[in-house]
C-alpha cells in the first residue's frame, strides 16, 4: 500500500498525538517516532545586506506532512540555486513534530470484518506533520530586490507541492533590521 492522499490528514481539529517521553518511554502515546523526511531547515547564504524578505503565509489553518514540505523545499531551493546562486537565504519555519497515525485496512475477501466497529481506530504512527495556524509563515526568503520575481516563481512551484491556500508577503528590510 502506498502513501495516503494529503486530504486524509490535513485537518487541524484532530488531536495531536505527539507525546514521546525519553525518561519513561512506556508512558508515551507514541511508542516509536517515524523518521523525519525534512532534514534541512536553513539553506542559502546569510548576509547582512539583504534588502527584502519574502514569506509564504498560510491563509487557512492546515496540517502538512513532512514529505510535502520536503518536496516544496526542493522546488524552492533548486529554482533559487539556479537563478540566484549565492544571493538568498531560505528558511523553513514550522517543524514537523505531529505524529500522523494510520489504521491500515485489509483489502480483498473478508476485509469487512476488520472494518466493522473500527470507525475511530487509533492506528500506528506512519508519518510526521507540521501544523500551521492562519497567518503563520511557512517559508521565508531573504534576498536582494532584483530577485523578487525569481522568488515568486519559486513559491508558485512550491504551492503546487503542498495543499492549502497561501499568500506571499513582501517586506522591505532596513539595514538595522537585517
Amino acid at each position: 500500500m502506498g502513501l495516503r492522499p494529503a486530504r486524509t490528514c490535513r485537518e487541524v481539529d484532530k488531536p495531536a498525538w505527539t507525546r514521546y517521553s525519553h525518561r519513561k518511554p512506556r508512558k508515551s502515546y507514541v511508542k516509536a517516532r517515524p523518521h523525519n523526511t525534512l532534514i534541512h531547515m536553513d539553506m542559502g547564504v546569510e548576509k547582512k545586506d539583504y534588502d527584502v524578505e519574502i514569506s509564504l503565509v498560510a491563509k487557512v489553518p492546515i496540517q502538512l506532512r513532512d514529505n510535502s514540505l520536503e518536496s516544496a523545499r526542493l522546488a524552492v531551493h533548486k529554482h533559487l540555486q539556479r537563478v540566484a546562486a549565492e544571493d538568498y537565504s531560505f528558511k523553513i519555519l514550522p517543524y514537523p513534530h505531529i505524529i500522523v497515525r494510520e489504521h491500515k485496512m485489509l483489502t480483498g475477501a473478508g476485509a469487512d470484518r476488520l472494518s466493522s466497529g473500527m470507525k475511530h481506530a487509533f492506528g500506528r504512527p506512519t508519518d510526521r506533520a507540521a501544523r500551521l495556524k492562519k497567518g503563520q509563515k511557512l517559508f521565508v526568503v531573504r534576498t536582494f530586490s532584483k530577485h523578487i520575481d525569481h522568488v515568486l516563481e519559486a513559491y508558485r512551484r512550491a504551492k503546487c507541492k503542498i495543499s492549502g491556500r497561501y499568500k506571499v508577503n513582501i517586506t522591505r528590510l532596513t539595514p538595522s533590521s537585517g
